[in-house]
């Protein structure tokens, strides 16, 4: 039997690698259009391949979960997801280098349905272990800005795939050799819901109108931070490592957030949660669309902040609502959605930057997660709601 803390920590670190696979290219393609001779909006697109595999193949990568093994499911997202990172690095043109995105979408898709569910079967307390996992993640983001631009300045951008690449197939034997497949017996955590079937049904309609919404927002920003803070943050240069510590900077933030979210969510009802964090993202949004400089720094740290915090509650709303034989099933489903969007936030990124540039962009983007809040309304009332939290 593997130790449960042994189990979610490989977890946690194949999250943020996850995060970190999928957004190397937002922070190297600002020195790869030069070295191609292909401008930013059409070199972005590239990535479209990556994310439409990112989120298509969660459905297939949940059920091969369900049915065959999480842990062999995650190792090969280890050792395959690292040789796709590695090999992009070689990419002479831009169709090698989508060919290459497109796998590492592939390798990516693996994790949210699998190693989610692998972590809600391992928990103790569930919105504490979401709480510190979203956490993990955010920081793969940080750090993939941060690390990205460091290893291009210093190294070039093709060292910016080739060591995260190395590193993950390193980790991945190490996993193999630690953590054992084993029949599955339920999750750990008091994580059964208290409502009715038809609030349940309710729960399930939000969980997908969010997917949508936040989905979208999620990747458009995502992958537009690095050059929104080109463009409007200048009080600090644009060296590349300067873009990608600020970029850290505004993640390590979002991080915070999922750690106390995370905490609230086994002491506090959802709908309590849910509702004000469902109606503060557009604000930033709209905030964002015309802020510059320090203003921007607010108003890019508010919309991550509060990205992160929707995400971990629905976690915790998809790992509460669902059984453990089904529930890799049930997370990819979300995701498919949530990252299956991600392919439009490319296209519609780099085509609404084109034509009214960030402005327009974050504007949209407000409009758009309204959707949120009111869908939250919704979301049932229950005084027993809470995740019991065991006392201290």
């Amino acid at each position: 039997m593997n130790r449960a803390s042994t189990v979610i920590a490989y977890i946690n670190i194949a999250h943020a690698l996850d995060h970190l696979f999928m957004l190397i290219f937002a922070t190297a393609v600002l020195t790869m259009a030069t070295e191609f001779g292909v401008p930013f909006a059409d070199l972005l697109p590239l990535s479209l391949g990556g994310f439409i595999a990112f989120g298509a193949l969660s459905l297939p990568a949940g059920w091969l979960g369900d049915a065959w093994s999480r842990r062999n499911m995650i190792a090969i997202f280890f050792i395959g997801g690292g040789l796709a990172v590695a090999a992009t690095g070689f990419a002479r043109n831009p169709t090698e280098l989508a060919v290459g995105l497109t796998a590492i979408g592939a390798f990516g898709a693996i994790y949210h349905p699998v190693g989610t569910a692998m972590l809600v079967s391992h928990a103790e307390r569930l919105g504490r272990e979401i709480g510190i996992n979203g956490v993990w993640g955010n920081l793969g983001v940080a750090f993939s800005a941060l690390v990205t631009g460091g290893l291009m300045q210093l190294l070039g951008w093709r060292a910016a795939f080739f060591v995260p690449g190395l590193v993950s197939i390193a980790i991945g034997i190490v996993f193999l050799a630690q953590v054992k497949d084993e029949k599955r017996l339920g999750s750990k955590a008091s994580n059964q819901a208290r409502i009715g079937k038809a609030d349940m049904m309710r729960v399930f309609a939000i969980l997908l109108v969010v997917a949508f919404a936040l989905g979208l927002t999620f990747n458009a920003v995502t992958v537009a931070l690095p050059k929104l803070i080109e463009e409007r943050v200048t009080v600090f240069g644009s060296a590349p490592a300067v873009i990608g510590t600020i970029g850290f900077l505004v993640y390590v933030c979002g991080a915070i957030s999922q750690y106390v979210v995370g905490n609230l969510i086994d002491r506090h009802p959802l709908r309590s949660l849910i509702i004000p964090i469902g109606f503060a993202i557009a604000p930033f949004l709209f905030l964002a669309s015309f802020a510059s400089e320090w203003a921007m720094l607010v108003a890019a740290t508010g919309v991550v902040v509060t990205m992160y915090s929707q995400v971990t509650i629905n976690d915790a709303m998809t790992g509460k609502y669902t059984s453990d034989e089904w529930r890799a099933r049930a997370f990819a489903a979300r995701y498919t959605i949530t990252f299956g969007v991600g392919a439009a936030a490319v296209g519609l990124v780099a085509w609404l930057h084109r034509t009214g540039g960030f402005a327009l962009t974050f504007q949209v983007l407000g409009v758009l997660c309204l959707i949120i809040g009111l869908a939250a309304l919704a979301f049932p009332a229950d005084r027993q709601d809470a995740i019991a939290a065991p006392a201290e």
